[in-house]
């Protein structure tokens, strides 16, 4: 049996009315594109998302801070209760071949920046942007993502803002197309 490549999607737990429409559209679209959506499991932008994904057949894991299973959104099918906290980010960042970000606090840019030192590729919608350093004079894909004065790690992939959510999608089930290892469930 040939594993499902899986998505995780990120975002706030108390999202703005266009954060939900855009991850429920987003876990709908990760559905039908045969993916698993991964998430955090609880409200707001993950709830939305696996409305989406569920809605369209889809099969969703929420990967939950508490101890309960209970926690979970009521579209989670699979909980996975952590008793890790906010620490559980790091699993949601490196559960998934690729990470959808839709708007996002804190805990949002810890994700992003988990995965992208995970080496997994993340597109954006409305969510945080890194600067990206520049070869001088040269313009197209970033060098390598600068934090402050150093270099990010090489692992480490600047994170791809998309204009939609169809973009987004689209290219994170790209990214996680048939290959072996990590990022399939």
């Amino acid at each position: 049996m040939t594993p499902r490549p899986a998505i995780s999607v990120i975002g706030p737990g108390e999202a703005a009315a266009r954060e939900l429409w855009l991850a429920e559209e987003a876990g709908k679209l990760i559905a039908e594109g045969g993916a698993v959506l991964v998430c955090g499991g609880l409200g707001g932008v993950m709830e939305a998302a696996c409305r989406g994904a569920r809605r369209a057949g889809g099969v969703t894991v929420g990967i939950l801070p508490g101890v309960s299973a209970l926690d979970a959104n009521p579209w989670v099918e699979i909980a996975i209760p952590t008793g890790l906290g906010e620490a559980r980010n790091a699993l949601v960042a490196r559960a998934a071949g690729a990470v959808v970000a839709i708007g996002g606090g804190l805990g949002t840019l810890s994700e992003i920046a988990l995965a992208l030192k995970a080496g997994k590729r993340v597109f954006g919608v409305d969510t945080w942007r890194l600067e990206a350093a520049w070869p001088s004079g040269q313009s197209g894909a970033p060098v390598a993502p600068r934090y402050g004065r150093r270099a990010a790690p090489p692992e480490a992939a600047a994170p791809v803002a998309c204009h939609s959510v169809e973009e987004a999608v689209s290219a994170a089930l790209s990214a996680v197309a048939p290959t072996a290892g990590a990022g399939e469930l």
